[in-house]
Order: C-alpha cells, then sequence, then structure tokens
C-alpha cells in the first residue's frame, strides 16, 4: 500500500534523502518556514538513498544529469529556491517519473 511522506530537508546545495525504492518525488514545499519534500512510497520496500540538489536565483548549475522537482520560497519570498533531483548513472527510472 502506497502513502505520501514527509521528508524535512535543508537549505544545501547536495543532500542524501533516504526513502523507500521507487517513491515518486511530488513536491517541495515550505511547512512553518522550513522545506520539506513530499513523496508518494510504499513503506514496505527497501531503502534507496536520492540525492536532492538546492540552487537559489541565479546559482551557476553545471550540466549534469538532473531532473527539476520544484521552485519553493523562504522569508515570505525573500528567498527563492529551485530543487532538483541528481540522476546518477543507471537512475533513468527517475526522468520520465513526475
Amino acid at each position: 500500500m502506497r502513502t505520501i511522506h514527509k521528508y524535512p530537508l535543508q537549505i544545501a546545495a547536495s543532500q542524501p534523502v533516504i526513502m523507500p525504492k521507487d517513491a515518486e518525488i511530488l513536491t517541495i514545499q515550505t511547512q512553518a518556514g522550513n522545506p520539506c519534500l513530499w513523496a508518494l512510497v510504499d513503506p514496505d520496500n527497501d531503502v534507496d538513498m536520492r540525492i536532492i540538489e538546492i540552487f537559489g536565483t541565479g546559482d551557476v548549475i553545471h550540466e549534469k544529469r538532473r531532473r527539476y522537482i520544484s521552485t519553493f520560497q523562504i522569508k515570505n519570498g525573500e528567498s527563492v529556491f529551485h530543487a532538483f533531483e541528481y540522476l546518477r548513472a543507471g537512475d533513468t527510472e527517475h526522468i520520465t517519473r513526475r
């Protein structure tokens, strides 16, 4: 049975998020001013590490394989960030998922 789980994030260039395999990342938004990722997961699956990258508006983004997740704001819109999932070799199944 699949459920939606929340994963708190840091404002960091790159961070690992441990979630069940085949989790479908839905969005990243703020809750009480803190960024969180929501994903549709099967909690009975083995776990997998996903890499989430967060860039500010105007940051340089080097060419890598990544998938856009969403844009979110903190501090009443004073700071805007753009979140991506870094796709490692063999992660092609995540490219089309949205």
